[in-house]
């Protein structure tokens, strides 16, 4: 049994005594523990090395105490395993020298065996469930296929993922069959994580907003909730899209265990467009985390206050950015785990 079961009964919707908070990207760049390792070891290294993946996940949760871990991975391992090329270039990014912009492209994809592909995801989970003794929860997640195919089409990050979304339409057979191929082998890695021991799985749809609400329904949605069809019944699902509040209403009757929400959707409007009967994650501005750690604990204060204290997981609106102060991070969870409701 989870000794701290505070997000898995929020994710219930199970009344709790308070919020349970983590933070996206919170196993990485803004500590100095994570630093040292990044000097070591370049980006695919670590995350494909089960002893400094696990390490690098439970770092935060020594340092602050969350009330859940997150498997320090990339969405990018997906179009790994398919037999496409992924660079991370220093100071760049992602970078892929061969992105996919037709079907001849879309023929050479395959859908892997990703108990063998990515079997060092599983061996990271079995070394990080190790070390966190059963003390929290532990999630695994996977990018939304939009988003991987928008990495794949466009070959690196974009403001604007121009070459994805003509992609899209102008070869729309094609872009389909990618995206059914990413979703199938997303299915079947998030179900061996389930296997491996995570307690519940993020989606994360970081580039869903690129999309008008038509557009989104056709290249993004349909392949989400094919995702969460396939892995509700085994574990809690939570499905962030960034940028895709207009879809919230839809999400909300997903079957999803609850639903990310960035910051510039209120909690009113969240709760108002889901119903209120679903569990709410966010919304923080990860920016807001460079304010003064006394301003830090009045907003989340504030933020639970309008959320209310059920049904909701204390989180950022998207990660964490490299720049945040230690103390400020450390604010933003003492703040929560502080958290009484004022009657």
């Amino acid at each position: 049994m989870i000794k701290n079961d505070l997000f898995l009964r929020a994710l219930k919707g199970e009344t709790v005594e308070r919020p349970p908070v983590w933070m996206m990207r919170q196993a990485g760049r803004y500590l100095p523990e994570f630093m040292e390792i990044k000097e070591k070891y370049d980006f695919f290294t670590r995350c494909q090395t089960p002893e400094l993946a696990s390490e690098i996940t439970v770092q935060p949760i020594r340092r602050f105490g969350m009330d859940a871990a997150i498997l320090f991975s990339d969405i990018l391992v997906i179009p790994q395993a398919m037999n496409i090329e992924v660079q991370m270039k220093p100071n760049f990014g992602p970078y892929l020298p061969n992105p996919i912009r037709s079907q001849k492209g879309v023929d050479e994809v395959i859908v892997p065996d990703v108990e063998e592909a990515l079997d060092y995801v599983m061996q990271a989970i079995t070394a990080t469930k190790e070390k966190l003794n059963n003390e929290v929860p532990l999630i695994g997640f996977a990018g939304s296929p939009w988003t991987i195919l928008c990495y794949c089409v466009q070959g690196q990050g974009s403001k604007t993922f121009d070459k994805a979304k003509e992609f899209c339409f102008t070869q729309p057979v094609a872009a389909h069959e990618l995206l059914q191929k990413i979703t199938e082998t997303t299915i079947a890695y998030l179900k061996a994580k389930v296997k491996a021991g995570v307690n519940a799985v993020q989606v994360f749809d970081s580039w869903g907003g690129m999309l008008s609400p038509m557009d989104y329904q056709e290249f993004s949605w349909q392949y989400i909730q094919q995702i969460v069809d396939a892995l509700k019944e085994d574990t809690p699902v939570i499905v962030f899209g960034k940028g895709c509040w207009f879809a919230l209403k839809e999400m909300s009757q997903s079957g999803a265990s609850a639903l990310g929400v960035d910051w510039t959707c209120s909690a009113q409007n969240a709760r108002y467009l889901t119903g209120g009967n679903i569990t709410l994650q966010g919304n923080f501005d990860p920016a807001r985390l460079l304010s003064p750690p006394s301003e830090i604990k009045k907003m989340v204060t504030q933020m639970i206050h309008e959320f209310g204290k059920d049904r909701y997981v204390v989180n950022l609106g998207h990660g964490i950015l490299p720049n945040v102060p230690v103390e400020n991070a450390k604010a933003f969870i003492d703040a929560v785990k502080e958290y009484k409701e004022t009657h």
